[in-house]
């Protein structure tokens, strides 16, 4: 009897322990996915800024004469690492930034001299000038670093400010080329993997949500809202990697051939932004009406999940590229289930009657946001 209690006494700590090792596992997997995504997606920029920094250094070295060159290499991986993005905008910036931590550099360092404060004294003035110009990050980070690396690494002579900017404008068209000619990203690959952090996830919170509509359950559908919302930043890489596809079809001849599956996919992102901007507006008042204790009949949460369904039918009908009718069909359907909520009737002699509070009229005008023509 004893020894029965003892194990079932012990059974406990074991289930719990088994739990742990059992979450432990997930977040490990988890994260092992997570870094392979980042590797898969962005691995491609460690051999670009590496053939960029050695082919920089090695003209300014060669061609230029200079012994030690720092600013080519440097501003090489700078553009190379803009990929996300549009390039020759940020190759503009950055060289603004050299130029401008150049001037200001080579300017105070001979009255100055060197040392801790004098580099404190010039980055500041460097950063001061760069925000009176209205500059961006890129051109903000480039004068203050520039003007660091001619505090410290540089001797203050104001004749080398020439050969300075010429290393900087080299490896600026080394990052470039190297970037958009020598090794342009893939666009649809690059697309199709940003967008697996949004799709899926989405999709899942969707389902979430139309369950804590059924359940009626506010605090469930307020960690809906909160994770709509946290899909803002992974949209933004979106549109930025959307950007520098568009730049790379534009200007690398080795991706020519794709303007028109990219203009394909252009049109699906517009799609899946408007969608989720609609999802979110959506749970924002659906979340509201169960604060009020408004009425939430079942047409709604059946159309959550027919929305929620639409967005990996729509990844799936890019990812063969052919045109997305299920995923229209799965809106309209939707659409035609929120309408249903509303209390709609098709005979004109019959009264009307509303079946949703004020929170719930307005997230029926939400659905207006939702593209029914994709």
């Amino acid at each position: 009897m004893s020894a029965h209690l003892e194990s079932e006494a012990g059974g406990e700590p074991t289930d719990h322990r088994k739990s742990r090792i059992d979450r432990l596992r997930a977040r490990a997997h988890h994260a092992l996915r997570s870094r392979a995504w980042r590797l898969r997606l962005f691995g491609l920029l460690a051999v670009q800024a590496g053939i960029a920094a050695a082919i920089a250094w090695f003209v300014a070295y060669q061609f230029l004469g200079n012994p030690s060159p720092v600013l080519a290499p440097t501003t090489a991986v700078g553009i190379v690492a803009a990929s996300m993005g549009s390039r020759l905008r940020r190759t503009i910036e950055l060289l603004a930034g050299v130029t401008l931590g150049l001037a200001v550099g080579d300017t105070l360092m001979p009255f100055f001299g060197i040392g801790p404060w004098q580099t404190g004294v010039v980055v500041v003035l460097a950063i001061g000038v760069a925000i009176l110009l209205k500059g961006g990050g890129s051109l903000l980070t480039q004068a203050g670093g520039t003007a660091v690396l001619i505090a410290t690494l540089e001797p203050p002579l104001r004749e080398l400010s020439v050969p300075r900017f010429v290393d900087a404008a080299v490896g600026g068209l080394v990052g470039l080329g190297v970037g958009l000619l020598v090794a342009p990203i893939n666009p649809q690959r690059t697309l199709l993997r940003l967008a697996e952090p949004v799709v899926g996830p989405a999709a899942d919170i969707m389902h979430d949500l139309a369950t804590a509509l059924r359940t009626r359950d506010l605090g469930d559908a307020e960690q809906s809202l909160r994770g709509l919302r946290g899909l803002d930043p992974r949209l933004a890489a979106l549109d930025d990697g959307l950007s520098a596809a568009q730049e790379v079809t534009r200007l690398a001849p080795l991706r020519w051939r794709e303007r028109d599956s990219l203009n394909f996919h252009t049109t699906a992102i517009h799609h899946l932004e408007r969608s989720l901007h609609g999802c979110r507006s959506l749970c924002r008042r659906l979340t509201t009406a169960l604060k009020d204790d408004e009425p939430i009949p079942e047409e709604f949460p059946q159309a959550i999940d027919l929305l929620a369904d639409a967005l990996p039918t729509l990844r799936r009908a890019v990812q063969v590229g052919r045109e997305p009718r299920e995923a229209r069909d799965q809106i309209l359907a939707g659409v035609e289930l929120v309408g249903r909520a509303q209390g709609f009737v098709g005979d004109p002699t019959r009264p009307h009657i509303h079946r949703l509070g004020y929170s719930g009229l307005v997230a029926v005008g939400s659905t207006g946001r939702l593209p029914t023509t994709c």
